[in-house]
C-alpha cells in the first residue's frame, strides 16, 4: 500500500474512533441511562444522528492536531470521516 494512503486510512481509523468515543463520552456525562438503553432510547426518539454529530466535535481536535504536526494525509482521514458522519447524521434524519 503507498504510503498516502496508508496516511489518510490512519487519519480515517482516529476520526472514526475520536467520534465514537466523543459519542460516548456524550452519553456517559449527559445520560442518566447504560450505554446500550442510551443508544436504544436515542433511536426510538429519532436523535441517533444528533448523537453522531455531537461526537464529531472531537474530530475538530484531532484535524488541528495533525495540521500542527504537518500530517496533511491523515488530516484528510479525519476530514473523510468527518464526511462520513455527516452522511450518517442525514441518513438517520430522512430514512
Amino acid at each position: 500500500m503507498k504510503r498516502p494512503v496508508r496516511e489518510v486510512i490512519i487519519g480515517l481509523l482516529v476520526g472514526l474512533a475520536a467520534n465514537a468515543t466523543g459519542t460516548y463520552l456524550y452519553l456517559f456525562f449527559f445520560s442518566e441511562y447504560p450505554l446500550e438503553e442510551s443508544i436504544k432510547l436515542a433511536l426510538q426518539e429519532d436523535i441517533l444522528g444528533s448523537l453522531i454529530a455531537l461526537g464529531a466535535l472531537l474530530n475538530l481536535g484531532a484535524f488541528f492536531i495533525f495540521l500542527k504536526k504537518k500530517q496533511y494525509y491523515r488530516a484528510r482521514g479525519v476530514v473523510l470521516a468527518t464526511v462520513l458522519a455527516a452522511l450518517a447524521v442525514l441518513v438517520s434524519k430522512f430514512y
